[in-house]
């Protein structure tokens, strides 16, 4: 994924369920996540289509995947367990080897569709945020 992706891949995200989008997902912020991030947040395009998209990042110590969005037309086609194949191949080249991600609680379909592919929910922990900004959406 570059940063010419962004409005293709901006409109796949607005248009799929359950993702929650933020101005901190505005172009400069995905620019400066990729150019800290660089070779781990891909695009599956078809017949010049976003098919597909993942954004990914580490702390040199854990994988964050941060949006993972598949169109509702290529659905069911493995391109989204593809796009993660992908993904924990090439953190574990950078040697890392476990990998977080964040599912709103209510996003049913996005939790079966981890738990299906052997990721597992952690309970035990909870997610706490601060927000040194007056903006309340970033």
């Amino acid at each position: 994924m570059t940063v010419s992706d962004y409005d293709r891949v901006r409109r796949l995200w607005l248009n799929t369920e359950g993702m929650s989008i933020k101005d901190a997902d505005s172009r400069d912020s995905i620019a400066h996540y990729l150019a800290r991030n660089p070779g781990l947040s891909f695009v599956a395009e078809c017949q010049h289509d976003i098919a597909g998209a993942i954004l990914v990042g580490t702390d040199g110590r854990r994988g964050y995947v941060q949006h993972l969005a598949v169109s509702p037309y290529y659905r069911k086609q493995n391109l989204g367990r593809r796009l993660l194949e992908h993904v924990i191949e090439a953190l574990a080249k950078m040697g890392v080897s476990k990998t977080h991600l964040f599912v709103l609680n209510d996003n049913a379909n996005a939790q079966q569709f981890y738990q299906h592919l052997d990721w597992f929910p952690r309970d035990e922990v909870r997610m706490y945020s601060f927000n040194s900004s007056s903006n309340d959406n970033v």
